[in-house]
């Protein structure tokens, strides 16, 4: 397992908050030359930590007011019930997070809709089909306090 150090969490966290920086800029944020920078970055690349790079979209702009957290419950607890689930899950453009929680709730998905007739209409054609769901609670969030693409740093 590759190990990292304080440089190399210099360097994501600021690949996270710019990811277009180009090798000269990132060197000199990270107080290191141009080369040992690159091969660091293409180091966290080869062991999968940098997994890609992708454009920061603002949701209203391109037309998806609607950001809606869905609880889901399944009606059975088995490996066939949840496989079948997430299977069908990672199929549905809407979804763009799905997280298997603990406690009340089996699933919490982040959805991104139009309006609250998409919704409706995400509801009733993409999440009704799947028979393993017991049940479907939603709550709409209606203001972003704080998203952070960053991580914490380490202590």
């Amino acid at each position: 397992m590759f190990k990292m150090d304080d440089k190399d969490h210099q360097i994501i966290r600021e690949l996270q908050k710019q990811g277009r920086l180009s090798n000269q800029e990132l060197a000199e944020r990270v107080n290191l030359s141009p080369s040992p920078c690159l091969r660091r970055v293409r180091i966290l690349e080869e062991n999968g930590i940098l997994g890609g790079y992708a454009a920061l979209v603002d949701q209203d702009k391109v037309g998806l007011a609607i950001t809606a957290f869905v609880r889901i419950t399944l009606t059975q607890h088995n490996e066939e019930t949840t496989r079948e689930f997430e299977r069908q899950i990672l199929l549905i453009d809407e979804v763009m997070d799905c997280h298997v929680m603990a406690g009340g709730v089996d699933y919490l998905l982040r959805v991104l809709v139009a309006d609250l007739a998409s919704y409706e209409k995400f509801v009733r054609q993409r999440l009704h089909p799947i028979r393993s769901i017991s049940s479907i609670d939603t709550g709409f969030s209606y203001g972003i306090i704080k998203q952070s693409k960053v991580f914490p740093r380490l202590k």
